[in-house]
Formats: C-alpha cells, sequence, structure tokens
C-alpha cells in the first residue's frame, strides 16, 4: 500500500480496483446497484439478447418511481406508456430474480430514498445507479453515482463497472446556519458559487464544522445537489450521525457484525495532508433563505433580493422564460402551485419542516399544493405523527410516495405558465411540465409561499 496521502474517494475507489486496465481507467467493482422503471428496460433486454443472467441478484434492488402515480394508486396507472414502464420492470425483476419492492408495499418510493432507508446503501460501498441523483447515496460515505443505459447492463451482467479516475474537490462550509436556513440553502449556496457546471469532471468531498452539523436528512440533501454543479459524486466523511442512523434498519449488519463494520467505517476519512485539485470553502453563517430566479440551479439569490440584470444571451433568455424582469423583488412575486418532495427533501425531517410552518394556517387563494412523501415508510411515519392532519387541514394535498412533479413524467405537472415553489433539484425548462416555471428552495422556504401565495421569506412567519 502507498504511504502517499489519500482522501476518502481515493480509499473508496482504491478498494473496489479489480484490475487497471493500463489506458487511464479501472474496473471498479459495484457493492449495490439502485434500478428504477425508466432507466432499466434497455439493460434487461441486453441481458435476454446476450443470454446473460444478473450477476448478484442481491446487490440490486428495484423499484418504480418516476413515472407512478401519487393520488388513486388503487386505480392503477391511467397513462399508457407509464403503465407499460412499470409492467416491464416487474417483469424482468420477476425474471431475473431482482429483489423488488412494488406499488403497493410501503418500501417503494424513490430509489435515493429507499437505499438509505432500508440500509442497503452503507459506507465504504460503491453505488449506481441508472438515475443521476444517486450521488444522495455518499451522504453515506459512499461513492455513489449515476451511470448510463449501457453501464446499468454491464453492472448488471457482471457487478462491474469500467470508469476513469475524476479529479478531486474539497468543499469545506464553516460556521453554524443561521436561523430560517438549513441544508437546501447550503446546497444552493454552494451551488451558486461553483456554478452549474463548475464542478465539471470532480468528485466532491463535503467537509468542515456545518457539513458535521447536518443530521442525515441534511446531508443527503447536500449530497443529492452535487451533481447540480456538474460532479459525478459528492461524498461526506461517516461518523457517530451516520452509525446512528444506519444501526437497525433491514439491510444493515446486526449485532457484533455491526460493531465491526463501525469500526471499519470509521476509518474511512482523508488523511489531513491529503491532496485535492481543487479546494473552496464557505462560512455559511452569511447564508440567508434562497430561492432560484432562473433555468439551472446556480441562479441563486436570497429571497429578500431581486431579479438580477442579466449578463449575457443565456440569462435573457432565462427572464424571459420565467418571466421576469430585472429589479424584480423576489418576495413580491406570486406562485400557482407548491411541490414538497422529491429525492432531494422527501424525508420525514422534511415533511416536518412544511408542518411545522403549515400548522395554523390554510394555504392562499388560487394556490395548489402537493406534498409527496418519498417513501411509503415516509408516508406512515409523518401519519403517526399527525403530520398528514397538519397539512390537509391547512389544505395541502397528502399524495402516495414518488418522483411526482419532480420531472414531467407522470400526471403531477405544472400547466404552460404556471409558477411552481418546489423542494426539488432541477429547475430545467419544461422540467415539471412544458412551459412551467420553476423556483426551488427549501421544504420551510415552500410551506410559506404556499400559506402567503408568492415566494416568501420563512423567517418573517416566525
Amino acid at each position: 500500500m502507498s504511504d502517499t496521502p489519500r482522501s476518502l474517494l481515493d480509499r473508496i475507489w482504491d478498494a473496489h480496483v479489480v484490475q487497471k486496465l493500463g489506458d487511464g481507467t479501472d474496473l471498479l467493482y459495484i457493492d449495490r446497484h439502485l434500478v428504477d422503471e425508466l432507466h432499466s428496460p434497455q439493460a434487461f433486454a441486453g441481458l435476454r439478447a446476450a443470454n446473460r443472467p444478473v450477476r448478484s441478484p442481491k446487490q440490486t434492488l428495484a423499484t418504480a418511481d418516476h413515472n407512478v402515480p401519487t393520488a388513486n394508486r388503487s386505480a392503477g396507472i391511467d397513462e399508457p406508456g407509464s403503465r407499460e414502464q412499470v409492467a416491464t420492470l416487474e417483469a424482468n425483476v420477476a425474471a431475473f430474480g431482482v429483489p423488488y419492492f412494488p406499488l403497493n408495499d410501503d418500501r417503494q418510493g424513490i430509489v435515493h430514498v429507499v437505499g438509505p432507508e432500508q440500509g442497503f446503501s452503507l459506507p465504504g460501498q460503491t453505488i449506481v445507479s441508472g438515475d443521476s441523483h444517486a450521488s444522495t447515496h455518499g451522504a453515506l460515505g459512499a461513492l455513489a453515482f449515476g451511470i448510463g443505459a449501457t453501464e446499468v447492463e454491464h453492472v448488471l451482467a457482471t457487478q462491474t463497472l469500467v470508469q476513469s479516475r475524476a479529479r478531486r474537490m474539497r468543499i469545506a462550509a464553516t460556521g453554524r446556519l443561521p436561523f430560517g436556513t438549513t441544508a437546501k440553502d447550503l446546497a444552493l449556496a454552494i451551488v451558486g458559487k461553483v456554478g452549474a457546471s463548475g464542478a465539471n469532471g470532480h468528485l466532491i468531498e463535503f467537509a468542515g464544522d456545518a457539513v458535521a452539523a447536518l443530521d442525515m436528512a441534511g446531508r443527503m440533501t447536500l449530497a443529492n445537489m452535487s451533481v447540480e454543479m456538474g460532479a459525478r459524486a459528492g461524498v461526506i466523511v461517516p461518523d457517530d450521525t451516520t452509525f446512528a442512523y444506519i444501526d437497525g434498519r433491514p439491510f444493515a449488519p446486526k449485532g457484533e457484525a455491526f460493531d465491526r463494520a463501525v469500526a471499519g467505517w470509521r476509518t474511512l476519512r482523508s488523511d489531513d495532508d491529503a491532496a485535492f485539485d481543487r479546494e473552496t470553502t464557505l462560512d455559511v453563517s452569511t447564508i440567508v433563505p434562497l430561492v432560484t430566479w432562473g433555468t439551472n440551479p446556480e441562479t441563486v439569490v436570497p429571497i429578500d433580493g431581486v431579479v438580477p440584470v442579466p449578463t449575457d444571451e443565456g440569462q435573457r433568455r432565462m427572464l424571459a422564460y420565467m418571466g421576469l424582469v430585472p429589479g424584480q423583488r423576489l418576495d413580491a412575486i406570486a406562485i400557482d402551485v407548491v411541490f414538497i418532495g422529491s429525492c432531494t427533501n422527501g424525508r420525514i425531517e422534511d415533511i416536518r419542516a412544511a408542518a411545522e410552518v403549515a400548522k395554523g394556517r390554510r394555504v392562499a387563494d388560487g394556490v395548489r399544493v402537493l406534498v409527496v412523501p418519498g417513501s411509503g415508510l415516509v408516508k406512515r411515519q409523518a401519519e403517526e405523527e399527525g403530520l398528514d392532519r397538519i397539512l390537509t387541514d391547512a389544505g395541502f394535498e397528502w399524495r402516495e410516495p414518488g418522483c411526482s412533479m419532480c420531472l414531467g413524467m407522470n400526471p403531477d405537472r405544472l400547466a404552460p405558465g404556471q409558477r411552481c415553489a418546489s423542494t426539488s433539484n432541477r429547475n430545467f425548462e419544461g422540467r415539471q411540465g412544458a412551459g412551467g416555471r420553476t423556483h426551488l428552495m427549501s421544504p420551510a422556504m415552500a410551506a410559506a409561499a404556499a400559506v402567503t401565495g408568492r415566494l416568501t421569506d420563512v423567517r418573517r412567519l416566525g
């Protein structure tokens, strides 16, 4: 073993190299593979054509999330294409022996909520998914990243993947998040600072006392958003917060095996003198609640700020699409729809934050609010805590789990011109529906928009 100081990312990578291929690439062993209905049909078809089995079914976990309805689920899936995709996934997992959480199972949900929730995703692992937000699992101290359709087939067939070593980047967040700000505001602040393509070709390690202070839901929000900077993955050093989260989960080690695992997981950290290709630092004590004004996640401004003057043709196009003008106050922008959910902010902590704002208040006239738990287990826990009643009493819609309005691939879509306060991760043109206008923010900020009818500084609501 080399005495060269190594980062956490290097440690995980080196532990999974099956073979160095001599062309700058490595054949990596893959510990966990998460499969959904959208990104897997071509891969399973390829296995059939080559008469190959799934190499390690127990290291694979499948559930439908992108195309599933979040209302009237017992009536089935109306849209023919979505119905076919889910049926195809169900046929494929049955044929190849892949574990699957069906729609009527409490464990069903968004793959990037389900993996950590089940203890299927663990520190030190390599984790892949056909969905780009596989980076979420990096919050546990894993190297997790999205892959393409042919790579999905390769992992199913071989439990390995050919990868080039990416550059290393460390982002240190120091200080304490002020009142009214959350991990989502931290994530948006980092994306705004680094830029939507500022981390292209990099793996990110998030560090600093502000990151260590986050609960696991907050860490997953941060890791989830790493791909919005162009990064391949984002990772956070596992610690006692991580281990407490994992303990007792269905797929996690038990008893003495868990104790041995924790002893190994404690070694997963960067050497003090580990080298990074890029480093940046952010003082979180200066962060205020943030919202986006444009059509990529880097277009963030403080909620008490104004729409900026465009500096190039791309920004002028964004303003035209969003129907905004320079100098317009953010907190005066009326909204039509609120979406609280997604693999970024669909966990129980996010539902609690929304309910805290909603309690004793009512949705503003003319505003529609969808609250979509990230999994059936999140939904059940929220109902046990009475959060669903707080939300429905306030006029929020309480839905079934799924990706929902994060993307326009299911019935939960914006109509052209509708403006949405959203807790999801992307605000691209048409992402939530053709012609829809998306402002990204935290769950508390989204709930504040719901009860006021406009983008609102949640701090003003106490």
